[in-house]
């Protein structure tokens, strides 16, 4: 399966902060925003990505995250030229997606909660359609919605309904099977000229082929595009990892942990980083490392 993080738009919710800066690299307490959907990807076990952004920004992304070799990954870039909708993704990472399955996640969305990688990796495997993820909300008259049966059979999906039939909102990830590429292309752009993935996922369920998880109580999911959502996300992430002593989407850390970099690369990661609390974490990660595998060149 290949990954997509769209980072695009012109983040008009959160002026000034992104007048001149993608909102996909303002800060979520430690770290750029952009690095919670692609611990996502990764923690789903892909290993190909494709960031989408827009042609301003795309050189900041590049010298944030280069190739993606230094984490095990293989990173790509691609330009959408102006705001044409999230299933334009499909159109513009055609090429990209070749053959394969992907999963899209939105470049402002953080997903959190304990077992996450097992679920990902177990809805991941050999998709038949489309794979959403369902979220309980207060207010889902903001969101695609997802309404369901009493065995959890997806019924019908909504956009920003004026009287949701249910309080799951659609989040920002989605998998799919190869046909969304030709899904994407037979859809008509909306009404403020979008390729609309409602539209795309509609289009799945009209063939039966549209699947919704609910990620129950269990998970955190946080849309970080407003001033106060992106300031709520900071504090979530920052009460966990001061409760917790563990960071939430090091990328360099579950890079290690599932084997793409060994310890010395974790813990020269660190030493990039020295002087911050993000490399000492690091370079602590790689020292227990070593005294539980002596033989690492810092050890």
């Amino acid at each position: 399966m290949k990954g997509i993080v769209l980072a695009g738009g012109t983040g008009s919710r959160l002026y000034p902060l992104t007048r001149a800066l993608s909102k996909q690299l303002l800060p979520v307490y430690d770290k750029p925003m952009i690095y919670y959907p692609l611990s996502v990807l990764m923690l789903g076990g892909i290993k190909d990505i494709l960031v989408i952004s827009s042609p301003d920004h795309l050189e900041q992304f590049r010298r944030l995250l280069g190739d993606g070799s230094r984490l095990g990954l293989n990173i790509d870039y691609a330009a959408q030229p102006r705001p044409g909708g999230i299933a334009e993704a499909f159109l513009i990472g055609a090429e990209f997606i070749g053959q394969d399955q992907v999963s899209l996640v939105l470049g402002d969305n953080i997903f959190h909660g304990l077992g996450f990688s097992h679920l990902l990796r177990s809805h991941a495997r050999d998709v038949d359609g489309c794979v959403l993820f369902g979220y309980a909300v207060t207010d889902p008259e903001r969101y695609g919605v997802g309404e369901v049966d009493a065995s959890g059979k997806l019924l019908s999906l909504e956009e920003k309904p004026t009287t949701p039939r249910s309080n799951l909102a659609i989040t920002g990830l989605y998998l799919y099977d190869n046909d969304v590429i030709e899904v994407a292309r037979g859809i008509r752009s909306s009404a403020r000229g979008e390729l609309e993935i409602t539209d795309v996922n509609r289009a799945y369920l009209a063939e039966g082929r549209a699947r919704l998880v609910d990620l129950g109580r269990g998970f955190t999911w946080l849309d970080a595009g407003t001033h106060d959502s992106l300031m709520h996300a900071g504090q979530y992430v920052q009460v966990l990892e001061k409760r917790q002593g563990v960071r939430i989407a090091c990328l360099e850390e579950i890079a290690f942990r599932m084997g793409l970099i060994d310890a010395d690369d974790c813990y020269l990661r660190g030493v990039e980083l020295a002087g911050s609390g993000y490399g000492e974490y690091l370079m602590s990660i790689a020292a227990e490392a070593a005294v539980r595998s002596p033989g690492c060149a810092y050890s």
